[in-house]
């Protein structure tokens, strides 16, 4: 044997956060590939190649870690879509950035966020801020809304809420593949921009 084959082979040390984000890559994976119930502490730390008590160390319990990942998740769809609703130039262009951007993360991650709520204790612990995320998405489509067609606020509110069930229901049929993303999404702003126009109408009247 050789005096190089003979030298063990030195564990890379990480930073914390590079390791975090090491973890939860793992374990999105794991869920994409074998289901939410393939994810334990134990087989994380094998897969990374770090002990057990590295992985507690990160995440003080498995659904800690899971909510971690859906916050994750999240989070980086919010950042992105205030990303492009900041480039946005018209209401219209407003509502094809951020639909194409929803419709694109469920393409490619629905499955793994559709896994994660479906656990209760990660939708429990993620609750609080998941209805957050949502109260302020409405909040600012409201207000680009009235901007644009000068409804009543609850008139406002209420179309939001509803045109919402257009874009979320465009995403289930993306997931199964029955539409592509750029039809959904010109299929969205159709629908949306068309029917907040017929309702500004109805009010000017």
């Amino acid at each position: 044997m050789s005096g190089a084959a003979s030298v063990p082979r030195r564990r890379t040390r990480l930073s914390p956060e590079i390791r975090r984000r090491q973890i939860l890559d793992e374990a999105a994976q794991l869920i994409l590939a074998e289901g939410l119930y393939a994810v334990s502490m134990e087989r994380l730390a094998r897969e990374v190649g770090i002990s057990k008590g590295l992985v507690y160390n990160y995440f003080p319990s498995r659904d800690a870690l899971l909510a971690a990942l859906l916050g994750r998740e999240q989070g980086e769809l919010r950042d992105r879509g205030m990303a492009s609703a900041l480039r946005a130039e018209t209401f219209a262009d407003l509502i094809a950035q951020t639909t194409r951007l929803y419709l694109e993360q469920t393409r490619d991650r629905g499955a793994l966020i559709a896994a994660l709520l479906a656990d209760p204790s990660v939708a429990a612990l993620m609750q609080a801020e998941t209805r957050a995320d949502r109260e302020r998405t409405v909040r600012f489509f409201v207000r680009a809304t009235r901007r644009e067609y000068g409804l009543p606020l609850p008139v406002a509110i209420a179309a939001v809420e509803m045109t919402s069930a257009v874009t979320d229901r465009a995403g289930r049929l993306v997931g199964e593949g029955q539409l592509d993303v750029e039809t959904a999404t010109g299929m969205c702003v159709s629908l949306i921009t068309g029917g907040l126009e017929s309702l500004s109408r109805r009010f000017r009247a």
